[in-house]
């Protein structure tokens, strides 16, 4: 039986103290956003440094910190290896991020990309795929603030939820986009030296040796490297974390906000940088059993582990070191997708002659919106965050081909490409519910690129990239 590690009030104390400091940064960088350029995209000129940090720290989620231990603990080392193959979206997008910037010098999202390129179409269904990946992400992240509390100090799953997205919905409205890369870049060290920290304690007082003795007796399976859904998963993965990538406003809103020649070096940075992390947390999920940890729920394994191995006063410093990896993924999440709504639906589709200075006051409602809905959602934990997540695997692995073959081909039509969205997520969706979640966003990808190969040959007409320049409505 497990018993939380920290007390109640201790956890109390660090969320307030937190909330404080976090909300109060947020306050204090806005105070010099004056326009919606200085809000959503922090003025079009962030350094390579911060550009760095805010890219690894963001792609640093709940999910690696509880869900890489979680798959580790269920598919063991190629759970593992696996999900370091997220590492290759934000490497490959490196050279994307300077062609978006060159293309699109004006640009706010990753829809007006979409619109311009491909129609009004293909668009639509753009952005219903974004809109259901986005949510997914949202409410994985707030149902790991909850399973972070409960799992370290025993508080009620609602009440870590709730605070930990009024902590974040709060310093994101107040700073916008550079209160979220400010906050970033300190969340990115606080991420890296834990993380480190926690792996090398498992290393020195388990031992590999004993990890390995106990899991080959009690869970076998987990040291097969012909694991059939385990293989499965590896490759699910890889395009599951392209597709994250490639698609999300996330990624699209930093390339339009650093500073010209700074895009393609921070992704590849930050790529490197990150690589590393999912093996580490995954490692200490095998160490469960050589502790006698049998979790309730298998993405409570991470933390559960780390608190058992460092105790009382380690359990807050894994507390502040996965609140950060929380914070400073559900923070840029909120800003991309106020982004996304403010830009492509509220101005796009609902009010078209807004002026700037009003998107910047919408911008701000719809980030309460979001938090709001997000609450709203998370309060049935109704699955696990690995289920959860890659549910949403089948829409953002369909959005692959399309945008890669968008912005380098000239010849792939608005008709094909919406089509291999829409295609690509329903044969994904199908996959996940008649196979499992292991295969969604490879059957996703898959019949995705089936339909762009078929409309690269059946399409003539030619896309002018002068249209992105004059970013036509």
């Amino acid at each position: 039986m497990y018993s939380a590690q920290i007390s109640p009030t201790t956890a109390v104390i660090i969320l307030v103290l937190f909330g404080v400091a976090w909300v109060g940064f947020g306050w204090w960088l806005g105070r010099s956003n004056r326009t919606v350029d200085d809000f959503m995209l922090a003025g079009r000129n962030v350094g390579l440094a911060l550009a760095s940090a805010t890219a690894m720290a963001t792609w640093v989620t709940s999910n690696t910190t509880l869900v890489a231990p979680q798959l580790t603990y269920q598919f063991g080392i190629w759970g593992m290896v696996g999900y370091s193959m997220a590492a290759l979206g934000l490497i490959l997008f490196a050279p994307m991020a300077r062609r978006i910037k060159t293309l699109m010098p004006e640009g706010f999202t990753c829809g007006d990309f979409i619109r311009v390129r491909y129609g009004r179409g293909a668009w639509y269904v753009f952005l219903v795929v974004s809109f259901f990946y986005a949510m997914g992400w949202l409410i994985s992240l707030g149902m790991a603030g909850g399973i972070l509390l409960n799992a370290l100090s025993g508080l009620d799953y609602h009440l870590g939820m709730t605070v930990i997205l009024v902590i974040c919905v709060g310093y994101t409205l107040l700073g916008g986009l550079r209160a979220v890369i400010a906050t970033d870049f300190i969340q990115t060290l606080i991420i890296l030296c834990g993380v480190l920290f926690i792996g090398y304690v498992c290393w020195r007082d388990v031992g590999l040796e004993t990890i390995y003795t106990t899991v080959q007796a009690e869970q076998p399976q987990l040291l097969n490297l012909l694991f059939p859904a385990a293989i499965m998963f590896l490759f699910n993965n890889l395009f599951f974390g392209i597709g994250e990538i490639f698609h999300s406003n996330v990624w699209w809103s930093r390339a339009f906000a650093f500073r010209v020649g700074v895009g393609q070096r921070a992704y590849l940075l930050a790529g490197l940088l990150w690589l590393p992390i999912p093996i580490v947390t995954g490692f200490i999920a095998l160490a469960a059993p050589a502790l006698n940890l049998y979790p309730p729920s298998p993405d409570m394994v991470g933390p559960m582990v780390a608190a058992k191995l460092l105790g009382s006063v380690g359990a807050v410093f894994v507390f502040i070191v996965v609140f950060s990896a929380l914070a400073s993924s559900l923070d840029s999440l909120l800003a991309a997708t106020s982004d996304l709504l403010t830009e492509d639906v509220y101005r796009g589709i609902l009010k078209p002659n807004a002026s700037k200075a009003h998107l910047f006051r919408a911008g701000k409602w719809v980030i309460l919106l979001l938090g709001l809905v997000t609450w709203l959602l998370c309060l049935p934990r109704v699955t696990t965050l690995g289920e959860l997540l890659n549910f949403t695997g089948a829409f953002v692995a369909s959005t692959i081909w399309p945008i890669v073959l968008g912005l380098y081909r000239p010849r792939l039509g608005g008709l094909y490409a919406g089509l291999a969205m829409a295609g690509g997520t329903i044969s994904g969706l199908v996959a996940y519910f008649q196979i499992g979640f292991y295969v969604a966003a490879l059957t996703a990808c898959l019949v995705s690129l089936l339909v762009c190969l078929i409309g690269l040959v059946s399409h003539n007409a030619e896309f002018h990239w002068q249209r992105l320049q004059r970013m036509e409505r």
